[in-house]
């Protein structure tokens, strides 16, 4: 796998990036039993407005498995907006390797913060696999329980190798 950044100005990119997060939050809907992820109702061009940086994982034949998309905050830390991985390259460690990667190469020794559904069992086990730390569970509408993660800044990625429950 090969990692880069992307760039959602381009049709082509921001098509597949937008088919994949709704495949993959489709995916969570049914973990969380939830179906009001916003995401999944968000438009291909209320995507490529969102002020994000994103990089995606692409496989040895270029095609997109998953991406990972972020934000700086003011007081210089991450919060992690998307992470989502193609269902076709779910349990091949896409995911582990998208926020490995974002975390020594894009953002190393900054504090990171992300939040995915608490029902989601794949992205909590990969969240606490790589360091970061359960924060408290919010509900920001009735039936939607998020469990929130945080990285603090001197943190190293865990070494870890793939596992196999990388659905995030």
């Amino acid at each position: 796998m090969q990692i880069r950044p992307l760039d959602l100005s381009d049709d082509a990119t921001a098509t597949v990036v937008h088919r994949i997060g709704h495949a993959a939050y489709a995916v969570e809907a049914e973990l969380i039993d939830f179906d009001g992820i916003p995401a999944l109702g968000e438009s291909l061009a209320e995507m490529r407005q969102t002020d994000l940086r994103w990089v995606g994982a692409f496989s040895e034949n270029g095609a997109l498995a998953g991406f990972l998309a972020w934000e700086s905050e003011p007081d210089d830390g991450i919060s992690i907006d998307r992470l989502c991985v193609d269902p076709a390259w779910f349990r091949r460690g896409v995911a582990s390797l998208l926020l490995r990667h974002a975390l020594t190469e894009l953002f190393p020794g900054r504090a990171v913060e992300v939040t995915t559904g608490a029902a989601n069992a794949p992205a909590v086990a990969l969240y606490q696999r790589l360091g970061f730390t359960r924060g408290p569970d919010f509900s920001p509408v009735p039936g939607l329980t998020m469990a929130s993660f945080g990285r603090a800044a001197e943190s190293t990625p865990c070494e870890g190798g793939r596992g196999s429950s990388d659905l995030a």
